[in-house]
């Protein structure tokens, strides 16, 4: 018994102590952000400052440390770039909690400070990732695309397209605010790396679905740059200036004026290196370096962004991009179109020029806080301008075989000998186009209470209203037919288009029990868009040579024509067109949508009513019909929350997609004799499943983050181009069926850590496999055929790095495999290789000099022309030295493609042909660059210079170590 009530008082001691626990626990912010502080030293110490105990931080900022007994303490903060904090905190028995600690701007970096680690890369906020800027080199004066280049998970494409994680960029955001909407490149290639701290990948919700809570499947994957903290506070610019051999040039400037309530941002740029940028290309595997041509770019940018509180926030952007094209390019195609061989050659000059202005606002009023109101207008202008010239042939074998330049005059007429020349074409053309468009978003959102009940009105409208003319010129011998035939179009349209509509929508969330609830949306929705052709003939005047005018030179193709500019006499009724369309489309749908601590679905079910009516005249065909469909679409977002840094989210979308009223019309389409289309009155919609499955993690230990999706698409009633290849012509006639068959399946991993605890050594690889099924129809001995192309494409990207204060090596590779099998025509089947490998280098020395440079070798293997199966070693390298004191002034020389290796050709491959294209470039040239920066941020201390932007540390390195010593590693360098 005495043992008994021993143990029991024992265990009620214990129990005593445990809840006599002393936890002292809060968050660290920063003071300016209200951002959590990661990885902040906390120190607990008595009153004569003996150490007590020690913890670190969390990634969102929060501690707790456990008093050993009642009594007075002080609680010690350091963290790099803070000033040091002491609080005195008084422990009585109970827990205390500190809540919100704020920790304000050190703006002076101590020299003698001592580094033993690197900050982690990327780190991991649920389904955030957040990247650390400092921790990615970058060559001076670079802008954020080289950054983005750099990101686990990120692809950039030629052509400027981010993808992140699997999923496309739509919109840049600077500080969380909005940035430039609806243009991404502007901020790809102007804003300067060097004032970045972090940059943020996450979905944005919709306007609607934010303030509503109701998904509407329109979310967006944005990238938010952070700027430094301590440069969000003043003025600063940035001024780069160039000059190129060849004539190269690429100008740059951008200045900004920060306060806690408004950023004004305005940029100005010109270049003729189709924004190229650097290292240009090498590390990329990016063959034919992305530019197609000889590209000319000029902007101007202005971006303001105004907070008052949580009561009012504007958000604006103006505009002007201007461009200028001269792209010369060569083709070979090869057609799978029939069970006679088809090859293709063409070679073409184009001229273009465009002009294009627009203005956004965002503006979003919250007078209390049940109520919000937004309004979002949208202006645009846009002129351009096209000049060209081409000639191309047909062939029913490989020319090459006899030929080496099959369009040249020797070679059409050997291979018209031979009797393998099916057709040849002459084409030149002018033309010219405008439009004006308009658009906005007014929406009402009021809360009914404060739990979850709410009600929001909504009306969208838009406007266009465009005009084109073009004339062509058009040169046919067709050399199969019995007797060879030679016929002559040319041609001139004048195209007013206008269309407007508007859209009228209501939802409603009712809360039906805990974090439960019902949410409705009724939309109506109006559009009527006009087209007006006005085609006129005049191909029985002779006496017109295959010449590029200039542009808007109307009088070297019309000039010849009695009458002219009056043109009625050659206006051809029959190739004029004159179409209509009204369209009423309802939409009703409800969801259900559960959150939880860990589990969050929402299961929806969407029903649209659509009636459409055309009018339409064409080549004596006068035609009103009309339609109605009735359109079902479910969906599902389920998500769960593994951990604060971890979660696992499931998608499924499904769309519906009508054919086009002019594809649903029995009309025959002949007005090109060699391409020939006619309509299908019996197409069906189109219907499409998309499902996707994401996953993400991290681990402190070693900064590992990890990342893997999967994403399956099935298609039914797939509209596809039935193709009849006319042997004796070359010409093809097109018409539009249903097909079953299409889907595809690809799923990506990303894994990220340091191979050290310190962080100087790290690995990153990126793994992607893609699988297509491709069905379409192929004409064979007259009988149409169902025809499947598969095709499996695994892509590797590996790299690893040592980085520290003033050197990061990175060795690293790609690698992409194709794998394609057609049913019915094996001479497309491919095994192909795309694969690079070599390194980058970035230097920065202390004395001001940096070097960067990257050495790829780029191959490909697996093809059946011998002339793609290349190895082409390309390296790019920069040298640049900073001046004057705190380092402002810049300059460098850049060179691009050192040993003249890069090429400008490519390959495609598709179920209905083959393509190998050349393009006009300049890859290989010198670009010398003269860099200013002004930087005026905070008080006196912030303007010395002592760190390398403004005063700010470079946040690269740690100034704490986890329990381990101080030393052993160099402090960092301050540019």
């Amino acid at each position: 018994m005495k043992k008994i009530f021993l143990l029991m008082v024992i265990a009620l001691c214990a129990t005593v102590n445990v809840m006599a626990q002393r936890v002292i626990s809060g968050t660290f912010v920063d003071k300016d952000s209200d951002d959590g502080i990661a990885q902040a030293t906390v120190s607990l110490l008595k009153k004569d400052s003996t150490f007590v105990k020690g913890v670190i931080s969390d990634i969102d900022g929060r501690f707790s440390v456990t008093a050993p007994k009642d009594g007075s303490y002080l609680l010690k903060v350091t963290s790099i770039g803070y000033k040091t904090l002491v609080k005195p905190v008084r422990v009585s028995g109970s827990n205390v909690s500190l809540g919100k600690i704020t920790l304000a701007l050190d703006a002076v970096m101590l020299k003698e400070a001592i580094v033993n680690g690197q900050a982690a890369k990327m780190t991991v906020k649920e389904d955030t990732f957040v990247y650390n800027a400092a921790a990615y080199h970058t060559p001076e004066g670079s802008a954020i695309e080289e950054l983005v280049k750099r990101l686990p998970g990120a692809q950039v494409d030629e052509n400027g397209k981010i993808t992140m994680n699997g999923k496309e960029v739509k919109k840049i955001l600077v500080d969380g605010k909005e940035f430039m909407t609806g243009d991404t490149e502007t901020a790809l290639k102007n804003l300067p790396t060097s004032i970045i701290e972090k940059v943020k990948a996450y979905d944005q919700k919709s306007d609607l679905a934010r303030v509503t809570g109701i998904d509407d499947g329109e979310e967006e994957t944005v990238l938010d740059f952070g700027i430094k903290r301590g440069m969000n506070k003043g003025f600063m610019a940035n001024v780069d200036l160039s000059i190129g051999t060849y004539d190269r040039y690429a100008e740059r400037g951008m200045a900004a004026y920060m306060r806690d309530n408004l950023k004004i941002m305005g940029f100005g740029s010109a270049n003729n290196t189709g924004n190229q940028g650097f290292p240009g290309g090498g590390g990329g595997m990016r063959f034919g370096g992305g530019n197609n041509g000889l590209n000319a770019h000029k902007m101007l940018g202005f971006n303001v962004n105004y907070q008052n509180a949580k009561i009012l926030k504007i958000d604006g952007s103006v505009r002007w991009n201007h461009n200028d094209k001269d792209v010369m390019s060569k083709k070979s195609t090869e057609n799978f179109l029939s069970s006679t061989k088809s090859f293709g050659n063409s070679k073409s000059q184009s001229f273009s020029r465009g002009d294009s202005w627009n203005a956004q606002m965002r503006l979003e009023w919250t007078p209390d806080t049940m109520t919000n109101i937004m309004f979002r207008p949208n202006i645009s202008i846009s002129t351009s301008d096209n000049v060209s010239n081409s000639a191309d042939a047909t062939f029913n074998d490989d020319p090459y075989k006899s030929v080496s330049d099959p369009l040249s005059k020797e070679g059409l007429s050997k291979l018209e000998e031979l009797e393998q020349l099916v057709n040849s074409k002459k084409a030149s053309s002018l033309s010219y186009s405008k439009s004006t468009s308009a658009n906005g978003m007014f929406q009402f959102n009021r809360k009914l209470n404060n739990r979850g009940r709410n009600i929001t009105f909504r009306g969208n409208f838009s406007y266009s209203d465009g005009d084109s003319k073009s004339t062509s010129l058009q040169d046919v011998t067709i050399f199969q037919a019995l007797d060879k035939e030679n016929y002559q179009k040319n041609r001139y349209n004048v195209t007013p288009t206008k269309s407007y509509s508007y859209t009228l929508k209501g939802t409603y969330s009712e809360p039906l029990g805990k974090q439960m609830f019902l949410q409705a949306a009724y939309s109506f929705k109006y559009s009527k868009s006009k087209s007006d052709r006005s085609t006129y003939d005049y191909s029985d005047i002779d006496g017109y040579d295959f010449v590029i005018p200039a542009y808007r030179d109307w009088e070297t193709y019309l000039g010849k024509l009695n009458g002219y500019p009056n043109l009625d006499e050659y206006l051809d009724e029959d190739l004029s067109k004159k179409s209509e369309y009204d369209t009423y489309t309802h939409e009703g749908s409800f969801q259900l949508r559960k959150i939880g601590r860990k589990w969050n679905y929402t299961v929806g079910m969407m029903m649209q009513p659509q009636h459409t009516r055309l009018r339409y005249k064409y080549q004596g065909m006068d035609v009103d019909v009309k339609r109605d469909v009735l359109n079902f679409a479910p969906s599902l977002d389920l998500r769960y929350k593994i951990s604060k840094v971890s979660q696992l989210r499931a998608t499924y979308r499904s769309t519906t997609s009508q054919p086009s009223m002019t594809d649903l019309l029995d009309i025959r389409d002949n007005s090109d004799p060699l391409n020939i289309s006619t309509g299908n009155p019996e197409l069906k919609p189109s219907f499409k499943h998309n499902f996707r499955l994401f996953y993400n993690g991290y681990a402190p230990s070693y900064s590992q983050s990890w990342m893997t999706h999967v994403n399956f698409s099935l298609t039914q009633n797939s509209i596809s181009s039935c193709v009849r290849y006319n042997e004796e012509t070359g010409g093809k006639e097109t018409k539009p069926e249903n097909i079953n068959g299409n889907w595809d399946l690809r799923g990506a991993l990303m894994y990220n850590r340091s191979i050290d605890s310190a962080g100087v050594w790290n690995i990153n690889t990126f793994t992607n496999i893609y699988y297509q099924n491709r069905v379409s129809y192929l004409m064979q001995d007259n009988v149409t055929l169902k025809n499947t192309t598969r095709s499996t494409t695994i892509g590797e990207r590996l790299s690893i790095s040592y980085r520290s204060s003033w050197l990061e090596v990175e060795p690293n590779g790609q690698l992409s495999f194709a794998h394609t099998r057609n049913l019915l025509q094996s001479q497309s089947n491919l095994d192909t290789w795309n694969f690079n490998y070599g390194m980058n280098i970035t230097v920065t020395a202390p004395w001001g000099t940096g070097f960067s440079t990257d050495a790829h070798m780029n191959s490909r293997r697996g093809y059946n022309d011998a002339s793609l199966n290349t190895n082409e070693f390309v390296w790019n390298a920069q040298v640049s030295q900073s001046f004057l004191k705190g380092k402002p002034l810049t300059l460098s020389v850049q060179f691009y493609d050192i040993l003249k290796k890069q090429s400008s050709l490519s390959r495609a491959i598709s179920d209905t042909q083959r393509t190998d294209s050349e393009y006009n470039t300049i890859n290989s040239y010198v670009m010398f660059h003269l860099i200013y920066k002004i930087n005026s941020f905070g008080g006196k201390n912030a303007r010395k210079g002592n760190g390398r932007d403004g005063g700010r540390p470079d946040f690269n390195d740690r100034r704490f170590s986890r329990g381990r010593g101080m030393g052993g590693m160099r402090p960092p360098h301050m540019m």
